[in-house]
């Protein structure tokens, strides 16, 4: 019964947006996220975000647009755990004030602040929701489903994020963005109703420590197999667009699917299921506002509004970031500026 009903939703994400660019957790991936987490909502909550589901699915990637463009947006999206030795989950403190008193506003924010951010935007929607201010309930919700997907990536918690200090270049869109590319309507991602978080802090650092125990398997895997596949074997060329390009093979890319064992879906399923659980606790935290009421005049000004500011917010591409989305293989408010000028 689960794996027709994951059908049915998938064929409903597919059909209903044809247009989407299906290539990464990046960005299939994080939409798919979003998408799949406003079916396992309430019904007092499920009319609402399916009326909008087309803005949280396609915002579900503004955050990562915004790390070219934005001053203090990239730290927001990873935690170099390893920077801070074996014991970082007892050396951290899980409160921002307390962790910028121990490390440094600066250190923090040059090795990642994914956890704090997690709450931070959580409390911006459940502010949003109190002030019954649509634009800002879509704002966060997508942002907080992209924040929530980031922090299910095992790559998004080392400083060896791509490979590059392992000499496995790559890996990081491997892993995201080519196998789910390949796997993902294998995938069961019926991740089963909503629930209340009583801490959503503890959650976040619970989500992180999770993840981050997956780390080894994801670079250990990766560079057995490399071993014993020959470099013709390894990777492929594909037709992307108008091009070919150099991609992980088909062959390579299933004997480590095979090995991780159903790795990646379970961390998008997980993720599926934390973000409809971080979106029903900031409604149920605001009061459980009625949302029909947000619904009564249907007027699609203010989207376009709302999207006009988003594009303007990514005007200009100019700040470095961290390049992972690829799996391309290529060698060469409250809160809000927690990191910014950094």
């Amino acid at each position: 019964m689960k794996g027709l009903k994951l059908k049915f939703l998938l064929l409903l994400f597919f059909v209903f947006s044809s247009h989407l660019d299906l290539k990464a957790w990046g960005f299939f991936g994080h939409k798919l996220i979003n998408r799949l987490a406003i079916f396992s909502l309430p019904k007092e909550m499920f009319t609402f975000y399916k009326y909008h589901i087309d803005f949280i699915t396609e915002n579900a990637v503004h955050a990562d647009k915004r790390r070219y463009a934005v001053d203090g947006e990239a730290p927001k999206h990873y935690i170099d755990l390893d920077v801070y030795g074996d014991s970082a989950f007892y050396h951290l403190p899980k409160y921002w004030d307390k962790a910028v008193e121990k490390y440094t506003k600066d250190t923090l924010c040059a090795y990642g602040i994914l956890p704090w951010q997690i709450q931070i935007v959580k409390r911006n929607l459940t502010f949003a929701f109190l002030n019954k201010n649509v634009k800002l309930i879509l704002k966060y919700s997508a942002d907080l489903g992209h924040y929530l997907g980031d922090a299910h990536v095992p790559l998004h918690t080392t400083e060896n994020y791509n490979g590059q200090k392992s000499n496995q270049y790559g890996i990081h869109g491997f892993w995201e963005s080519r196998l789910p590319e390949l796997y993902s309507e294998e995938y069961g991602l019926y991740a089963g109703k909503a629930i209340y978080i009583n801490d959503t802090q503890n959650q976040a650092w619970g989500i992180i420590k999770h993840t981050n125990a997956a780390l080894d398997s994801v670079l250990n895997f990766e560079k057995n197999l490399t071993l014993i596949f020959p470099e013709d074997k390894k990777y492929s060329f594909e037709q992307r667009g108008a091009v070919f390009m150099k991609v992980y093979s088909q062959e390579f890319s299933f004997a480590y699917h095979q090995m991780l064992g159903g790795q990646v879906e379970r961390q998008m399923m997980s993720a599926v299921k934390e973000v409809s659980s971080f979106w029903f606790t900031a409604w149920v935290d605001a009061g459980q506002p009625d949302l029909s009421l947000l619904l009564e005049n249907k007027n699609s000004e203010f989207l376009k509004e709302l999207e006009e500011e988003q594009k303007r917010e990514i005007e200009k591409e100019s700040i470095p970031s961290r390049p992972h989305e690829s799996y391309i293989y290529n060698p060469s408010g409250f809160g809000k500026f927690l990191c910014a000028g950094h």
